[in-house]
């Protein structure tokens, strides 16, 4: 048992309330839309909180990373795929990923669904800020991409990925 005392609170940081249908960074990525609630700069790079809204049919392409990532479904349910193996996840329910370990998630329902997504350590949230764009309400989805603005946006993608300890993969 450590019994080092605990170090003095810090009085450069402040308390930070986050509304999610507030005046925060509404980001539009893959046809989803993300709301950075709680960023790196808020919890000295231990973690980022973001709220997804995922249409139906939406979801990230498989992928893996190297922080670990925790989703609780707040509205909704969702097909997770961890290692290969699809999971149906259901609103109130939490699910975990490891570091390192590919997944995706994908909205199979004719439903949008409402998640929490908490990244630890923080930068994920930096990633979708560098890959999405900026979006009025954390509904508002995305504008459609022609076929040559989405191959711009997988290359940009997949060129920014090393950078955020990012992989992209064929199957989760």
């Amino acid at each position: 048992m450590d019994t080092t005392p605990l170090p003095p609170d810090d009085l450069s940081r402040s308390l930070v309330l986050a509304q999610a249908d507030g005046d925060l960074p509404h980001i539009g990525l893959v046809g989803d839309t993300y709301t950075l609630l709680l960023t790196g700069k808020d919890t000295a790079g231990s973690f980022c909180l973001i709220d997804m809204h995922i249409p139906p049919g939406g979801g990230p392409p498989p992928h893996r990373h190297d922080f670990e990532e925790t989703f609780t479904l707040l509205e909704g349910e969702m097909v997770a795929t961890f290692r290969g193996k699809k999971t149906t996840v259901h609103a109130g329910e939490t699910i975990h990923i490891p570091a390192n370990a590919p997944h995706q998630f994908h909205n199979a329902s004719d439903k949008p669904v409402r998640l929490l997504c908490l990244c630890a350590p923080a930068g994920q949230e930096e990633f979708f800020l560098e890959v999405g764009v900026r979006v009025p309400t954390r509904t508002t989805p995305p504008p459609p991409l022609s076929k040559e603005e989405q191959a711009a946006f997988g290359k940009k993608a997949q060129e920014l990925a090393p950078k955020y300890r990012t992989e992209f993969l064929k199957e989760a």
